[in-house]
């Protein structure tokens, strides 16, 4: 693919067309603030305020067009990277499109752990993981791989087990089967080719980087004001799990202040009682949209 004039200063970022990360990809974007047009109506898109590109391509080909320096950064599953043994760099995990690899077989059959794999046939749309953990094993079986609905290949007699995604589990359960051993985590990654870049683009993708550091920090942050008495503030600042010291404002109110703060999400509901105890009130939770720390 012919690289624009300006390619020594844009960045081109792939990421998938159709599925179930495009539109948490997209949403990613967005929060950190790029603008475009409706991304269902192109392959290609430029965005409005930054100096980026974007390409819609099927997830698989994605690991190879960052690896081929066709595309700078590319948006795409862990697994698939992993499958294609792409040569590329992994910046950052994005903590979300969480599933699993994992081995299942029949629910009501005979294969139980992992040993019992041995000499069996497994279908998978992952053949190269699958081999890689069954040969790390020491466990011999024949890996047959299939696009689709693997699902349902013990079900049609074409393999005894399958090695398959895994989400929530549903569908395994719906086809009689049952996890046995997950043999990868993947999670959504940013990823760069390892290709010489330009000191220009190297720039854009710091800059990038800190505005999806930003985005993440904040997702999993909140912003949180609540009242006290002036007496109980140190016992206040000692419960709260902040990323950094507090605000404390005077009220109107004689002797009371105000509290300003931000903390971890999931911290948040194991200290609330605490604060309370500790004579805060009126406490106030609050999303926060980026950050920068």
């Amino acid at each position: 693919m012919h690289r624009t004039a300006d390619s020594e200063t844009s960045l081109r970022i792939a990421l998938q067309k159709d599925g179930r990360l495009t539109d948490k990809t997209i949403n990613l974007l967005e929060g950190i603030g790029l603008q475009f047009d409706n991304y269902k109506r192109s392959l290609m898109l430029k965005c409005r305020n930054f100096d980026v590109e974007l390409l819609l391509i099927r997830d698989d080909d994605i690991p190879e067009y960052v690896q081929d320096g066709v595309c700078d950064l590319g948006f795409v599953g862990a697994n698939v990277t992993a499958e294609m043994g792409a040569d590329v760099t992994t910046l950052r995990g994005l903590e979300y499109g969480m599933c699993r690899l994992s081995l299942a077989a029949k629910k009501d059959g005979i294969i139980k752990t992992v040993s019992d794999f041995e000499g069996k046939t497994i279908a998978t749309s992952y053949p190269n993981l699958t081999r890689k953990y069954l040969e790390g094993k020491g466990i011999s079986s024949k890996v047959v791989t299939i696009s689709g609905a693997v699902e349902i290949a013990p079900r049609l007699e074409v393999a005894d087990a399958v090695c398959d995604l895994v989400s929530t589990g549903n569908t395994l359960r719906a086809n009689g089967l049952e996890e046995i051993e997950t043999i990868f985590e993947s999670e959504t990654e940013l990823i760069r080719t390892n290709k010489d870049l330009s000191p220009g683009k190297k720039k854009l993708i710091e800059k990038f980087l800190v505005r999806i550091d930003g985005h993440q920090q904040a997702g999993r942050s909140r912003y949180i004001m609540m009242n006290a008495s002036e007496e109980n503030v140190d016992e206040i600042k000692d419960i709260i799990p902040s990323l950094k010291s507090p605000t404390v404002m005077p009220l109107a109110e004689k002797n009371m202040v105000a509290i300003h703060t931000v903390i971890p999400i999931d911290e948040f509901w194991e200290v609330m009682e605490q604060l309370k105890s500790a004579g805060a009130s009126g406490i106030v939770i609050l999303p926060i949209e980026s950050m920068i720390v």
